[in-house]
């Protein structure tokens, strides 16, 4: 009732000329007339509301954070620092334009990996079926719609026996709608059962996906690493919110001058905050997205990239991802077939020859060329996951004929109860498994008389040349396969004894019970210890990955079809592998263009990399953030000094966000194991950095005032410069978990970024632009002093990572070790 009232409602709310009349016959359109009704009713796409480049750039200038640019701007015009003035609006113009290039590129990169995505449509056009992108549909299009495919505009079922169509995402349905011909096809919805042939009715905006959008908006979901970081960016926020508040409290209170105060606050909470890492996100991800659209590997969500380095069990198809997908016949065993020919024949009348899948290309390859002539095809059911057999009706010449090809227990449910029989086709399908390969149960009828089960055909598919190596890199980083499959145990056990995989096959059925929604018939540390499931069904995939997420694991699954779809969008990352449908890639995390599980490793560890240089990032900010607000709050509070001018403040911020964009590009390490988020690591690693960094700072004054004598002018100088230097360098000890000169070495992009911002800020100190000049002399004291600095920072990094990874009492227990007398 509801599905009537919402088509009858739907169609009465469409203008007329949104509704064509569709042609009398099923020919479809002409390239002209499409091209024509393009012009007159728009792609098929949702409109978004797009803002255009000088409204994204002015977006940067707006906010809290250029709020504070600016008035820290009016401050020092208003008091006629016109220095201050100047590198403060550079800095706000510098920052705007770096965040908008750097968006801009990331967003190029993530649509350009979208439009690898762009759902296709089966059309008519000019009389041939060939594959278009779907926003060029127009009204009056014909198009051609099967098992798997999401339909890509409102249509009107046409030519067909039935389709059952899933569309609870548009109408609130739980269960899928049986459609025949003459009934409305919603956009968006997918194709559980059947082929048809549908016209086009409307398109784009006018779909009732387009009239209803935000009845199918996506939440949208922040990712475990994605929460992490916006932490520290809070906890970041609030540390400099809390620290700045006593240093203005302190000034007041001292009888400084209130604006000079208030400017210097500004300025210093300007280059604390972390500005630059919603930029830094989406740099990084960006950029890793596109070293895996590389690698044939699409990814569709990028906050799954993080679910992705942690990934640590996948539970992998085995046809097309293991093996080669390349079937081909063996020897038949034959029932009631005088010979293999016929029972090949009879298999190929029942093959789709316009986009045959693995098995009917190999069925079709071997059947003989004339065998088509004077058949005409009256009828053809495809193959589906519930029935698992696929059906025609032919016609040749005076004689009419049924063939049937499928599972063999499928096969049998046609012929009828033969108790005989099926002991002979359950024997010769265990044969065939024990070598591998599959059976293929054929049947034949007559007009009205009975099945005849003609043959068993057995096919073949050898595991992929790479699928051995390629498992064992994936144990060695790691990453546990568990194979899943549709096929008999007997043939799993083979090929995954062939590709060392282990031979602990659990059925399914055996496992889950024959739906997948039952509780457990066996424990869950025997599901979570077998090597792979056999004889698994759709719903039975759904249960397996949420076993292995209840044990705490992070779960891979791969799939290809409609009822795959569950699953995908359960596992931590959904893998739609290549040729999957529609449905598939929708649900899925991660798509693949290429096939076997070489992609998926690949990806896995350029996800592992990604991860790395956010870890390195953070900690990095979180170290620098702590070494300069501690050090510029200590010296307020107890040497009523600034160490640095709010123009060094500035000038330090600018020649930051350099190195820092660079980070995104730094070659890392690929972890052994899968990574998690540990923010206590991360938080004892660069609070440990960061209070070093002040104690550095504070040595240098004593030595600069001391020893020196310099002036505090001058002094602020040294401590900018000091401040730039070792603050750089500190991006070489965040990069990884040993010691600074091993491999991998920084990226030339790190380097240079590093280096040639380092050159700048010593020039400026040297020659003193914006600032006292301090000469050749103390610079390179400066840069000696950090040196040594950073010398022992990285001792004492390896120190605290080896106290992290064996516990505190580790040095405890070494040192008595050393102490204690042997005998």
């Amino acid at each position: 009732g509801l599905c009537a009232h919402l088509e009858g409602a739907f169609a009465m709310s469409l203008p007329a000329e949104s509704q064509p009349h569709p042609p009398s016959d099923l020919n479809g359109l002409s390239s002209a007339d499409a091209r024509a009704r393009l012009a007159q009713y728009g792609s098929n796409a949702i409109r978004e509301e797009k803002k255009t480049l000088f409204q994204r750039l002015l977006t940067y200038f707006w906010g809290p954070i250029p709020w504070m640019i600016e008035v820290a701007a009016v401050l020092s015009a208003a008091v006629q620092h016109w220095e201050d003035f100047s590198v403060i609006a550079t800095m706000l113009i510098i920052n705007a334009l770096v965040g908008f290039f750097e968006e801009k590129n990331a967003d190029d990169a993530i649509a350009a990996l979208k439009a690898k995505l762009a759902p296709t449509a089966r059309v008519k056009r000019d009389g041939s079926w060939r594959d278009l992108p779907a926003e060029e549909l127009v009204p009056g299009d014909v198009i051609a719609l099967k098992l798997g495919n999401i339909i890509p505009a409102d249509a009107s079922f046409a030519a067909g026996d039935y389709a059952s169509v899933d569309q609870s995402a548009l109408t609130g349905e739980s269960l899928p709608v049986d459609k025949k011909v003459g009934d409305v096809l919603y956009s968006g919805a997918i194709v559980r059962q059947g082929s048809l042939e549908a016209v086009v009715t409307a398109t784009g905006m006018n779909t009732f996906f387009g009239k209803t959008a935000k009845l199918v908006e996506t939440a949208h979901t922040r990712s475990h690493f994605q929460q992490a970081v916006l932490r520290i960016g809070n906890f970041l926020i609030y540390l400099t919110l809390g620290l700045v508040a006593i240093i203005l409290l302190s000034a007041l209170w001292r009888g400084d001058a209130l604006v000079d105060t208030l400017l210097f606050c500004l300025i210093l909470t300007v280059a604390a905050i972390p500005v630059a890492l919603p930029a830094v996100m989406s740099v990084t991800m960006a950029v890793g997205a596109s070293a895996l659209a590389r690698m044939k590997a699409i990814v569709s969500r990028l906050v799954s990239i993080e679910e992705l380095a942690g990934m640590d069990v996948l539970c992998s198809d085995k046809t097309g991802t293991l093996t080669k997908n390349q079937l081909s016949l063996g020897e038949p065993v034959l029932f009631a077939a005088t010979d293999a020919a016929a029972a090949i024949a009879a298999a190929a009348l029942s093959c789709d020859r316009t986009e045959p899948d693995a098995i009917d290309a190999a069925i079709l390859k071997a059947a003989p060329g004339a065998l088509f002539d004077g058949v005409r095809l009256e009828k053809f059911t495809p193959f589906d996951p519930v029935h698992k057999r696929a059906l025609a009706k032919i016609s040749q010449g005076s004689d009419s004929f049924e063939v049937a090809k499928g599972a063999p227990q499928a096969i049998l449910e046609l012929v009828g109860e033969d108790k005989a029989l099926a002991e002979q086709v359950d024997a010769a399908t265990l044969a065939f498994a024990a070598h591998g390969y599959r059976a293929l149960g054929v049947a034949k009828r007559t007009g009205d008389g009975p099945w005849q089960y003609l043959a068993l055909l057995s096919l073949f598919d050898p595991p992929r040349d790479d699928s051995a190596s390629t498992i064992a890199e994936a144990e060695r980083l790691g990453l546990s396969i568990r194979m899943v499959t549709g096929d008999h145990g007997a043939i799993a056990k083979e090929i995954a004894g062939k590709l060392n995989l282990g031979t602990e096959i659990l059925n399914a059925s055996d496992v889950f019970g024959p739906t997948g929604t039952e509780q457990n018939k066996v424990s869950a540390e025997r599901i979570l210890a077998a090597d792979g499931f056999a004889e698994v069904f759709p719903e039975h995939k759904f249960a397996i990955v949420k076993t292995f997420q209840d044990a705490g694991h992070i779960v891979g699954m791969t799939g290809d079809g409609v009822n795959d779809a569950p699953a995908l969008k359960q596992a931590d990352v959904g893998i739609a592998v290549s040729g999957a449908t529609d449905a598939a890639r929708a649900a899925a995390a991660l798509v693949l263009t290429a096939p076997g599980l070489s992609v998926i490793t690949k990806a896995m560890e350029e996800a592992r990399r990604i991860f790395e240089r956010m870890t390195s990032y953070a900690i990095y900010r979180i170290s620098e953030t702590i070494r300069v607000l501690l050090f510029m709050t200590a010296s307020i509070l107890v040497f009523n000094f600034y160490p640095v001018t709010a123009v060094m403040i500035v000038l330090l911020a600018i020649l930051n966000d350099v190195p820092i964009m660079a980070i995104a590009y730094d070659n890392v390490r690929v972890a052994e194991k899968p990574v998690r988020w540990d923010m206590h690591r991360v938080l004892v690693i660069s609070t440990v950095l960061g209070v070093l960094g002040v104690i550095a700072s504070f040595s240098l004054f004593f030595i600069a005032e001391r020893l020196f004598h310099l002036p505090r002018p001058t002094i602020q100088t040294l401590i900018f410069l000091k401040l730039l230097v070792a603050g750089h360098f500190t991006i070489y000890l965040t990069r990884n978990q040993s010691w600074f000169w091993k491999r991998p070495w920084p990226s030339w992009k790190l380097v240079v970024a590093g280096e040639s911002t380092k050159v700048i800020g010593t020039l400026a100190a040297v020659y003193g632009w914006l600032m006292p000049a301090i000469g050749w002399k103390y610079a390179a004291f400066v840069w000696g002093y950090s040196i040594l600095w950073f010398v022992f920072n990285d001792m004492v990094k390896m120190a605290v990572y080896k106290m992290e990874k064996n516990g505190p009492g580790w040095y405890a227990r070494r040192y008595q070790r050393l102490i204690t007398p042997t005998h």
